[in-house]
């Protein structure tokens, strides 16, 4: 069996008397069109309770940056969305753990915290896609701390799983919180809050 040799049409290079060095710049821009490697996280949250909003979001970033931020406040029946980047020109991807409080309608009193961490690696074939939700208590902050605990999956106030298209759910004695994630380079996070019944 015998191969033929492969023709790459590069643009702006002849094949008479080129040599490597003149070819690989126009080599790596088309494998950078067909190779994708930037990395970002669109997350929505819904907020389906009746008796609770979410206000104050923070966000630790592990990686990367947000380029538009949640709104401060996400009123019940309302959603609000937020997107997180990689660094340009790095190979590392869009990392981060984000919280909002949880308050009541009536009283405006901060009942608890829900937390969102993800993890959009830049390299997936050495990584993969994670993600995790979960309820923390009014006084935890969002930092490193945090953040390191929910990829570890070291603590017992989340729940944390690859993305495979299954539902993550953590249920509170108030409020259960959902999610799902898209497993690519440039995955999209839904995730719900209702009552718990």
């Amino acid at each position: 069996m015998s191969s033929d040799p492969v023709s790459l049409d590069l643009p702006g290079v002849s094949s008479a008397g080129t040599s490597i060095a003149d070819v690989l710049p126009a080599v790596l821009q088309a494998i950078s069109q067909v190779a994708p490697t930037h990395r970002q996280c669109h997350i929505t949250i819904t907020n389906g309770c009746s008796s609770f909003y979410l206000s104050n979001p923070r966000w630790y970033i592990d990686s990367g940056s947000c380029a538009t931020p949640f709104p401060p406040t996400i009123r019940s029946s309302d959603s609000g969305s937020a997107l997180f980047i990689k660094t340009p020109d790095t190979a590392r991807g869009a990392i981060a753990v984000i919280t909002y409080d949880l308050l009541n309608n009536d009283s405006n009193q901060t009942i608890e915290k829900i937390a969102v961490m993800f993890s959009n690696p830049y390299d997936l074939k050495a990584h993969s896609n994670l993600f995790a939700v979960g309820i923390l208590d009014n006084s935890r902050e969002c930092d490193k701390l945090l953040y390191d605990e929910m990829e570890t999956g070291t603590g017992n106030f989340f729940v944390r799983r690859k993305t495979d298209g299954n539902v993550l759910s953590y249920r509170g004695k108030r409020v259960t919180i959902q999610a799902t994630m898209s497993d690519s380079p440039q995955p999209a996070m839904k995730v719900e809050l209702r009552e718990t019944q």
